[in-house]
């Protein structure tokens, strides 16, 4: 191959484009749904990638040290779904064909699919720009833990597909912000720059200097035409020898190129129609049929793209070989994070707590973290600028420096939302991220958050000063609906632990769980310690804490309000009632219970109390009444908004005599 890039690209590279697009158009014309037009106007810039740079093999998707190619803008996902089938991935014709329909593997925006070469689901704009931040930092920190001279185990580079909307959205000021200061040089952003958006031209909103934006973050940009594949070449090679920055290229591009409707608005998110599409066809000397055309030659020529990425990897596997004889220790470890593996007896180091001395359980949360960190070392945390409040940092963890990647801890700064989606990025490249901060900001969190959930990513998002016990920091700080709002997500556990020993139960559940993310929520003020035995009963979700015989009803609650909850019980007990309290740290682990252990912890028949500071939308499922809060807080000493807000033995027991 030829090293000059003017001479590198010939008339089978510009076929290769246009079946690329093609494919796109096709697939969204048969769908009659989709956006065709950032596929006609990236797809030279994603040949120039896929066939040139990107170190991938296709015949195994999940190869470790493989680059990853993230398509921020989602909406142009036919565009990466002719990638995939072109280049040899599991994604057959007939896939394309099926486009956004039931049950295929090629829905409208491209959800996560490792075995079919999708990196991490993408759609919501600024997603996968966040996301990626992740997974370059996580390249940096694995290859501080197992690089050795010669013998470069992990050294992939991050490749993002980014447009106009990605840009715009905030997550990816954030995201920018703490890639550069991190210096990721491994990030190389193609900045799809059409200068077109949903309402029209982006000038109606969007006057912003994007370049002199990246330097400020301390990013290496360039500028080319996004239609000149030699010039992207170029600056792809500029991008790589890059080592120190993140790079930015703007690719200026035509949306809709050589369509009717180039340059025009119309064609970001609607079909071309067919007349639209025969003139495109036209203007690209593309036969009218068959649909889905793929010229023999546009095959042999990605096939050998495929065969190469093969060798690259069977010559990584002969160094990993070489590299496992001669460091032994280190293969292990290898082996243990290839494998998913949590190290053997990490959940059996459980703090000491004293019984006489009540405590946060933001404070047991930090204790937990104390004692398993040093055995996991692939358990990467960080807060959003609260490491003192949320009690995230573990005793003698390294923080991470743009100097120095083998530490385990990250400073995120104030930047919530890019927090969550970089906590994803980790997680999807097989490291246990969790991530801090108050309950009340998870609102900044929740888009990435969601796509955790959708993804099913093993992410730990850490909540503490969960209630009105904030106290004098008032009711803008106060969560009052978060707790429900997370509950209503799907595949997200939530779980809010009563004292310090349900918090190391609710760490183990999180840890162990790989299917889906899981929030803790941690209080601010100190709470009693329960009986230690006992509170295993959170490893269920929900359990029986204190029993009467033959009980006529139930209080159950969750975290410090099951403290409330225990005092009410006394008071009824002093008028000969008998009252049982349960402890419901987790609705969704709790539900996940066979119903024979649930109708044994809460009978739907008995007249049942629950108890929680929060809103009481959704209680209905496990109560007759709520003692809730379906307003906002008030600033003041927390003892006093509790009293005054209704959250006293005497309410709680009242409101159980009521329904006795």
């Amino acid at each position: 191959m030829k090293n000059e890039p003017s001479t590198l690209y010939s008339d089978i590279d510009i076929l290769a484009a246009n079946t690329i697009r093609m494919l796109a158009v096709d697939a969204v014309q048969q769908a009659n749904s989709g956006h065709p037009g950032l596929p006609l106007g990236a797809a030279d810039i994603a040949l120039v990638l896929w066939t040139r740079f990107l170190k991938h093999n296709p015949g195994d998707p999940t190869w470790m040290n493989r680059d990853r190619f993230i398509l921020s803008a989602g909406h142009g996902s036919a565009l990466l779904y002719a990638l995939l089938h072109l280049s040899g991935y599991p994604m057959p014709l007939e896939e394309i064909q099926r486009f956004r329909q039931w049950g295929s593997h090629t829905p409208g925006h491209p959800e996560y699919d490792p075995l079919r070469g999708v990196e991490t689901t993408t759609g919501p704009l600024g997603q996968g720009f966040g996301t990626a931040v992740g997974i370059a930092l996580a390249e940096r920190l694995l290859a501080a833990r197992f690089n050795q001279l010669g013998f470069p185990i992990i050294d992939h580079y991050t490749y993002v597909l980014a447009s106009d909307g990605d840009l715009m959205e905030g997550i990816s000021h954030e995201a920018a912000s703490l890639a550069g200061h991190l210096g990721l040089g491994r990030l190389i952003v193609l900045y799809d720059d059409n200068h077109i958006s949903i309402d029209g031209p982006t000038e109606l909103t969007y006057s912003d200097d994007v370049l002199q934006r990246f330097r400020a973050y301390h990013w290496h940009v360039q500028q080319v035409d996004g239609h000149d594949m030699a010039a992207i070449h170029l600056a792809i090679q500029k991008a790589i020898a890059e080592k120190r920055r993140p790079s930015l290229i703007a690719c200026r591009t035509h949306i809709g190129y050589k369509s009717p409707l180039q340059d025009n608005a119309k064609v970001h998110g609607a079909p071309l129609g067919e007349e639209n599409l025969r003139q495109t066809k036209e203007a690209f000397n593309w036969p009218l049929e068959p649909r889905f055309y793929v010229p023999d030659e546009v095959r042999a020529y990605f096939h050998q793209i495929h065969e190469r990425g093969k060798a690259m990897q069977v010559q990584w596997e002969r160094m990993l070989s070489r590299y496992c004889k001669k460091f032994p220790e280190l293969a292990r470890l290898w082996n243990q994070f290839a494998a998913g593996e949590l190290p053997p007896g990490w959940e059996e180091n459980l703090p000491i707590f004293s019984e006489e001395k009540p405590m946060a359980t933001r404070v047991a949360s930090g204790k937990v973290l104390d004692a398993i960190a040093p055995r996991m070392p692939f358990l990467i945390g960080g807060s959003a600028d609260l490491t003192s409040s949320v009690n995230t940092l573990p005793q003698g963890a390294k923080r991470i420096t743009s100097q120095d990647f083998s530490g385990s801890y990250i400073h995120f700064g104030v930047r919530e939302h890019a927090m969550a989606a970089i906590l994803n990025g980790l997680a999807l490249h097989g490291l246990r991220p969790y991530g801090g901060t108050f309950l009340v900001f998870s609102d900044y969190m929740r888009p990435a958050i969601r796509l955790a959930a959708l993804m099913g990513t093993p992410t730990v998002f850490v909540f503490t000063h969960d209630t009105i016990a904030l106290g004098e920091d008032g009711p803008t700080h106060q969560p009052v609906e978060h707790l429900m709002s997370l509950r209503a997500m799907p595949n997200l556990w939530v779980i809010r632990p009563a004292d310090a020993y349900e918090t190391f139960y609710a760490w183990q559940v999180a840890l162990k769980r790989k299917e889906g993310p899981t929030a803790l929520i941690l209080t601010r003020q100190a709470v009693p310690l329960l009986s230690p035995e006992k509170a295993k009963g959170a490893l269920k979700g929900g359990y029986i804490l204190e029993d009467a015989e033959n009980p006529e009803g139930i209080l159950v609650a969750t975290g410090s309000e099951v403290h409330l909850a225990l005092k009410a019980r006394a008071l009824l007990a002093e008028k000969g009632r008998r009252v049982r309290v349960v402890s419901l740290p987790s609705f969704e682990l709790f539900a996940a219970q066979p119903e024979e252990y649930r109708r044994e912890v809460l009978p739907p028949g008995l007249p049942t109390v629950a108890v929680e500071a929060g809103a009481t939308l959704g209680w209905e499922r496990y109560a007759h009444k709520v003692v809730g809060l379906d307003r906002f807080g008030a600033s003041a000493p927390y003892p006093e908004v509790y009293e005054k807000l209704g959250f006293t033995p005497e309410r709680v027991a009242g409101t159980l005599e009521e329904l006795l």
